[in-house]
């Protein structure tokens, strides 16, 4: 079997299951519309009029046959079957479609306990997280130790970008801190548009670093790009630090960034700035 026919099997399979769930009266619709009911859930005619679809095509549809679909009409069905966004995004991919438009944020519900235990395991290697703004939600004590401890910061300030650019420590501390400086800056330009707080934040760091303000009018773009930074620590000296970024799938807007020694010696002067060594 194909990937296309596989695709259109599953697809038929879905609906099936989805139509098997729902009952006339979940959709408002009559009981005995359609007569005796000899099997659960709706029959394809319902499903075929609350789409506003033929009855014949949905059949094909439901038999896997290779017929053509449009992004409209998968949506209608959805709608139909009452699907929620997981099962909206399912149906859309076996039709062969994109994933439907993003759907409105809604505000994260991961508690920061939680953020904090997902940090401390990932001891002894640095690790924080960040909401979309790049406020600090949760960071272990080896980011405490290496890089800098965001409680030291007054509370409206526990930001990277307000870290990166407004504290001389940073620049001090960091090998090669413009580089540095600018991927961050790059990375939060191609999403700052999309959060509530972004105008907000760039105003006030535009105000508060000439760096900051020279670079975002470059209007920079771009992604993260795998990177070794060097931080220069007044107790052990030098440390190379491999730099991974990762989003949780419950909330994508949360990233965590971890940063791992490169090599056996940087381990070892991590090891020491914990007393592990």
């Amino acid at each position: 079997m194909s990937d296309a026919s596989a695709r259109r099997a599953e697809l038929a399979a879905f609906l099936r299951a989805r139509r098997a769930k729902l009952q006339p009266s979940d959709v408002g619709l009559i009981t005995d519309a359609y007569g005796t009911r000899r099997t659960p859930g709706l029959r394809r005619e319902e499903v075929a009029e609350l789409a506003g679809v033929s009855l014949t095509w949905y059949t094909w549809l439901e038999q896997g046959r290779d017929i053509s679909t449009s992004a409209q009409v998968i949506d209608a069905l959805a709608r139909a079957l009452l699907l929620d966004a997981d099962d909206r995004r399912h149906l859309r991919a076996l039709a062969d479609l994109p994933a439907p438009d993003a759907e409105p944020a809604e505000p994260s519900e991961v508690p920061r306990p939680r953020l904090q235990r997902l940090v401390d395991a990932a001891m002894p290697n640095v690790a924080c997280v960040y909401d979309a703004h790049l406020d600090y939600l949760a960071w272990n004590a080896a980011y405490a130790k290496v890089r800098h401890d965001p409680a030291t910061l007054a509370p409206g300030r526990r930001n990277l970008l307000w870290f990166m650019f407004a504290e001389a420590g940073e620049r001090a501390r960091l090998a090669r801190w413009e580089p540095a400086a600018r991927a961050v800056l790059s990375q939060f330009r191609a999403s700052a548009d999309l959060h509530p707080r972004g105008s907000q934040l760039v105003e006030e760091l535009s105000e508060a670093s000439a760096e900051f303000r020279a670079w975002w009018a470059e209007y920079p773009v771009r992604s993260f790009r795998p990177a070794t930074i060097q931080v220069r620590h007044p107790g052990v000296g030098e440390i190379s630090l491999e730099m991974f970024q990762l989003r949780l799938v419950e909330d994508p807007d949360l990233l965590m960034v971890l940063q791992v020694p490169a090599g056996e010696r940087d381990r070892d002067r991590v090891a020491a700035l914990l007393g592990l060594a």
